[in-house]
């Protein structure tokens, strides 16, 4: 790649996900009241309000509620007394604080607020899963050896799947968020970032890699589903060169690290402290909402199919990318299956969601780098086709969902 190329590559990849990142960032602040279709472009008009992110209030709406206090004990009880996990009695008759439930975004909110009110640390935490996922789908599509351009409208296209409407509790879009599970949403963007460590650490022929432990480490205090799920789809990698020991030093050193958490946990969940939630499972697999084949997702899911395919056929290192999307979907129904009610088969469906989309993503990289080929002027051409197929896969996604 020429000096004008990889300028051009860098510049169109901090824009596109950049621009992605700052339309998350506004949807979450609460300043786009609503939207008004109008004659004439653009064809509608916004109604806009100040920013309630950044309003020092009380966040509210399905279980994030529950979640504003713990934060609060942490820093006025437990912290002081050089602990994270502990018992209060400003709830019911008294309940265990963090034993049972995940401490890093909690964490973050207490650090935070050293410099900001509380409501707004509070708020900035709950959305910061999300913004960071532009990001790790970048950096999980290009650790498989994609070019930046592709990488890039991988990762737009993987932030699409923020705004699916079909499910509100599965985890990891805006709905599941608002509705509590922004413990999900940190965890479901490190858990990509883990992926991607691991695969390029693999490619490289690295032995160990300090780095993918800690944010294994992250990903399991954030949330313990996401992190069963990136070390299943990780066992793959197992048949390459280094990587048993690559990968089980990551997994030891990993788990040591979330181990003054992670550990009492595991020991009161076998030793019977906790209930059996008795989630029933979901079977469908075509419909409006909570389905694997949900409506809204046809269109994107046939372009990622697509995606899946050209990758395969290019001999892209798209092995954990493909397990990633597809065991979930293998789970939910050997779940369903057995009855397993303890773990909410639902909640592996994001990655499927998420996968599809990121195939989308890459289709459409593909499709322009195959293009760019052919095309004179190709540098100029290139730049143009870029940018108009960022504007059509995002028209693809809002077309599908809304």
């Amino acid at each position: 790649m020429t000096t004008s190329n990889a300028v051009w590559a860098r510049r169109f990849t901090w824009i596109v996900l950049g621009t992605i990142t700052l339309v998350v960032l506004v949807v979450m602040s609460g300043s786009i009241v609503g939207l008004r279709p109008q004659d004439g472009f653009p064809f509608f008009t916004a109604d806009l309000s100040a920013p309630q992110l950044f309003t020092a209030n009380t966040p509210t709406g399905g279980d994030m509620g529950a979640h504003v206090l713990l934060p609060q004990i942490l820093a006025d009880s437990l912290l002081p007394s050089g602990r994270i996990m502990g018992w209060t009695n400003d709830w019911y008759a008294g309940f265990p604080v963090l034993y049972f439930y995940f401490p890093l975004p909690s964490l973050a909110i207490v650090l935070l607020d050293v410099v900001l009110p509380y409501g707004v640390a509070f708020k900035l935490v709950t959305v910061a899963g999300l913004l960071a996922l532009p990001a790790a789908g970048y950096y999980f599509t290009r650790s498989m050896g994609f070019s930046k351009m592709v990488s890039t409208l991988a990762g737009l296209a993987g932030t699409g799947f923020l705004f699916m409407e079909s499910f509100s509790i599965f985890g990891a879009n805006i709905k599941s968020t608002l509705a509590g599970e922004f413990a999900f949403s940190w965890s479901f963007a490190l858990s990509l970032v883990y992926l991607g460590l691991v695969v390029k650490a693999t490619r490289e022929g690295k032995r160990f890699s300090m780095a993918a432990a800690v944010v294994l480490a992250l990903t399991a205090l954030a949330h313990v589903v996401t992190t069963i799920v990136v070390v299943f789809v990780s066992l793959p990698l197992l048949a390459r060169r280094n990587a048993p020991r690559l990968l089980t030093s990551a997994w030891v050193v990993g788990f040591a690290f979330s181990a003054f958490w992670a550990l009492p946990l595991a020991v009161r969940v076998f030793g019977g402290y906790t209930t059996d939630m008795g989630w029933q499972p979901i079977e469908r697999f075509f419909g409006e909402r909570d389905a694997v084949f949900a409506s809204e997702f046809v269109p994107i899911m046939a372009l990622g199919a697509v995606g899946l395919a050209w990758s395969f056929l290019r001999r892209y290192d798209v092995v954990s990318a493909v397990w990633m999307t597809l065991a979930p979907v293998i789970g939910f129904w050997v779940i369903a299956q057995i009855e397993f009610t303890p773990l909410y088969n639902a909640r592996l469906l994001p990655y499927w969601y998420f996968g599809m989309f990121l195939f989308a993503g890459i289709a459409v990289g593909l499709g322009i780098t195959e293009l760019g080929r052919w095309l004179p002027a190709r540098l100029a051409a290139y730049r143009w086709v870029a940018g108009v197929a960022a504007f059509m896969l995002v028209a693809v996604i809002v077309t599908g969902i809304h």
